[in-house]
């Protein structure tokens, strides 16, 4: 897990999103089949929608650097705002170089770490942070969908004949799957530590590296179920509900990125149908196996987003959407990065083997 921090293997994810994503991008500039239509959008952007992109793109800092604040401070005294922020936006930037957001976490230890925060409790503080972005989708989608959002969206679409409101529904349910999952292997961590057990016991025999690899899983369950209940008082809740909440801001530019690009090409569309699209959008890329799914990103958000961008504006969209989604964060994030680079990356092993 160490070496995903270092700055040759970061620099080698970064050049795989290059590649990956220039070559998406070249796909959706021959689907779109009409570079003068490309050109001409260029110079009819809405500039001041642009501002309110790069504007939504620094969530990935401000939205996510408070959640992590208001989760720390519950079991760390006056954690600094500066270094909470810092370790939100990188915690991003380490998740779109790295394949299967793999680096987001140790990132994200590893930051704060930088700013003084003992280890165990930027663990317990990344855990938390991850427990209520489960959350947050688990609860924002079934409710959007009680008050009848994106009924609209059960008209459009056909894959193999399901509509995109089937597909978001399909990808709500995996998601939700996944959350009570993590519930049941947090909250009942002996009942699984029971299980793996059985399971080592019978794998060891055959293998003794997956007998340690699962022991090693067992022991993190336990420490992850010893963070939960640092939480579990009336202050620890509280913060959670906070965390939950602030997971809006902190995936504002996910969610809301697509229709900010539409403004952009001056597209009115509605809001409610073209969020949920992004929700979906933002559920599958989570499994993408590409650094920031590279790539696919490009040809998905192409695919889905089809039913309201017209096929010549389809290059211009993707550019504009994947500069508010993550373009500026990796320059940014790549800019913080060197200057650590040159200052030495002290208690990088620690901060990433956790």
């Amino acid at each position: 897990m160490a070496k995903l921090l270092t700055p040759k293997l970061v620099l080698r994810g970064f050049e795989i999103f290059v590649l990956a994503s220039v070559t998406g991008f070249a796909l959706t500039l021959i689907y779109g089949n009409n570079l003068p239509a490309f050109l001409a959008a260029l110079g009819r952007l809405h500039w001041g929608w642009l501002l309110v992109g790069v504007a939504l793109a620094s969530m990935d800092w401000f939205g996510g650097g408070l959640r992590l604040w208001v989760v720390a401070r519950e079991v760390y005294p006056n954690p600094p705002l500066k270094g909470m922020i810092l370790a939100g936006g990188m915690s991003a930037w380490a998740a779109y170089v790295t394949p299967l957001q793999s680096g987001a976490g140790p990132m994200m230890m590893y930051t704060m770490r930088r700013y003084g925060v003992p280890l165990p409790v930027a663990v317990t503080s990344t855990l938390m942070t991850f427990i209520a972005t489960v959350a947050f989708f688990a609860i924002a989608g079934p409710l959007a969908i009680i008050f009848g959002a994106g009924k609209s969206l059960g008209e459009r679409g056909n894959v193999l004949g399901l509509s995109l409101y089937d597909l978001f529904l399909g990808s709500l349910g995996i998601f939700a799957g996944l959350g009570l999952l993590l519930v049941v292997v947090i909250v009942f961590p002996r009942l699984v530590r029971d299980l793996i057990q059985r399971a080592a016991e019978r794998l060891g025999r055959r293998s003794t590296r997956v007998a340690a690899g699962l022991a090693r899983l067992s022991a993190g369950l336990d420490e992850a179920h010893a963070s939960v209940v640092a939480f579990n008082t009336p202050r620890g809740w509280l913060a959670l509900f906070w965390a939950t909440i602030l997971s809006g801001p902190s995936h504002a530019n996910k969610l809301l990125a697509g229709y900010v690009t539409l403004r952009v090409l001056g597209l009115h569309v509605q809001f409610v149908d073209v969020l949920l699209l992004q929700t979906l959008i933002t559920f599958l890329l989570y499994f993408a196996p590409t650094p920031g799914a590279s790539g696919i990103a490009e040809l998905m958000s192409a695919a889905v987003m089809s039913v309201y961008v017209p096929r010549a504006l389809t290059p211009i969209y993707t550019l504009i959407w994947r500069l508010i989604l993550s373009y500026c964060t990796i320059a940014f994030g790549f800019f913080v990065f060197s200057s650590w680079v040159r200052k030495g990356l002290k208690g990088i092993g620690e901060g990433a083997a956790a």
